[in-house]
């Protein structure tokens, strides 16, 4: 016999709709998002960032969903309109983009989080759906929404907020909660400076994921709630969940019970790819051989737009001249006739003859020329590395070209390879 908690959790999707914060800056990427917003950057070999959380959506079953953009949104909207028109309205599922409009009687934008969900308050009402989750389009991870959606209805707060441990020192990044035994949510603080730690682990603290889980009727009051309240300054994190803590209105929903594909003596895998850092590291963690995120999986797939290309191609075999890839993921449309180490290689890349790229992350068409020695890097998209160019063995002489951060990961772009050929 089906038990009832599972018979609800497979109906509560159709009648939800998923909100997607797409429209944040991503500052931190530095010259990664000069062209377009975070949620549009690539990420693994053939990905968006955005494409996680529309996937994580469609494969849970909620197929009505808005994203919502603002700054340098061609690429994230030519995007979605490329990869996510699979849906079928006369189905009432779709892909939505619904770009920052400034309202009659106002000469502003999007004020903060809540104030963005708030200006798509009708959109959201002819959506006629009982339940809402908000959702940051920022983030790289595997989530089974219909879990976290039922673990809402089951408690009945009007709110939850999907939550995952992580080390203290990356704490202060984050929205910071405590809760109780029963899920009860009793503290939320936004990016604290001495981040609280959890109770029996004080080296753990419990972030909130940015998703969020609403009764829609009880979504929309609050809203109008926030936008009349002169003090507040419209986002989730600041205001409106602090504040529904402190009535005791907010869940709880623990990553680990939702997560997709993860081992039992494993972390469910979810990472903030917002840092150069950082999104040098989850990309390169694709290339080993069990990596912590498992792209492999048919069951859960990642849903995204590729050009029509043809497989990747390794040329010549001799010692002078071999395309050798080790340890790499190589997409479709690459030509190798260098050396590709520890590497990632997004669509049509070409790796000419004799060049090495080592831990390497190089985006769509770049293409790297003869002879260069690359280590460590990210290569943005279209950028034509000249031959012989040498990175990431003299730190000082990269640091007045590209910029390299102070773990030894050099970004180039093409406007920096054109500032030394001039």
């Amino acid at each position: 016999m089906i038990r009832n908690d599972v018979v609800a959790s497979l109906d509560l999707p159709r009648r939800a709709a998923a909100i997607v914060l797409a429209g944040g800056r991503g500052s931190r990427l530095l010259d990664l998002t000069a062209k377009r917003s975070k949620p549009a950057v690539h990420f693994g070999g053939k990905f968006r960032i955005i494409d996680f959380a529309l996937s994580n959506a469609v494969n849970s079953g909620v197929r009505r969903i808005a994203v919502l953009t603002q700054y340098t949104s061609h690429s994230l909207i030519r995007h979605i309109q490329m990869a996510w028109g699979f849906l079928r309205g006369e189905l009432n599922e779709f892909v939505q983009v619904l770009p920052a409009n400034q309202r009659m009687g106002s000469d502003v934008w999007y004020q903060g989080t809540a104030d963005a969900v708030h200006q798509n308050q009708e959109v959201i009402k002819s959506f006629n759906c009982d339940y809402t989750i908000i959702l940051a389009g920022d983030h790289i991870y595997k989530m089974n929404y219909a879990i976290a959606l039922a673990h809402h209805v089951e408690h009945g707060r009007g709110c939850t907020v999907a939550c995952v441990e992580v080390p203290k020192e990356q704490a202060s990044g984050f929205g910071i909660l405590h809760a109780s035994d029963d899920d009860v949510v009793t503290d939320f603080v936004e990016k604290p400076h001495d981040p609280p730690t959890l109770p029996n682990s004080p080296d753990r603290a419990l972030a909130s994921m940015g998703i969020y889980i609403f009764d829609t009727a009880f979504l929309l009051s609050e809203l109008e709630r926030d936008a009349m309240d002169p003090a507040s300054t419209h986002d989730f994190g600041r205001d409106l969940i602090p504040r529904l803590v402190r009535e005791g209105r907010v869940v709880a929903h623990r990553f680990e019970s939702s997560a997709v594909n993860r081992s039992t003596d494993a972390e469910p895998y979810w990472r903030d790819v917002g840092t150069l850092d950082s999104y040098w590291d989850a990309n390169i963690d694709l290339t080993a051989t069990v990596p912590l995120l498992n792209l492999y999986d048919d069951r859960w797939p990642i849903w995204t737009y590729q050009p029509q290309l043809p497989p990747a191609k390794f040329v010549h075999n001799s010692d002078e001249r071999r395309g050798v890839a080790i340890e790499s993921l190589v997409s479709g449309g690459c030509i190798v006739s260098g050396t590709v180490e520890r590497s990632l290689l997004f669509s049509g890349v070409r790796v000419h003859s004799n060049a090495i790229v080592e831990l390497g992350v190089v985006l769509p068409g770049a293409q790297i020329g003869r002879g260069a020695r690359l280590h460590k890097v990210v290569v943005d998209r279209d950028c034509q590395v000249p031959p012989e160019l040498v990175v990431g063995e003299d730190p000082e002489h990269d640091a007045r070209r590209f910029v390299r951060n102070d773990n030894g990961v050099t970004l180039i772009t093409q406007s920096m390879i054109d500032r030394i050929d001039s």
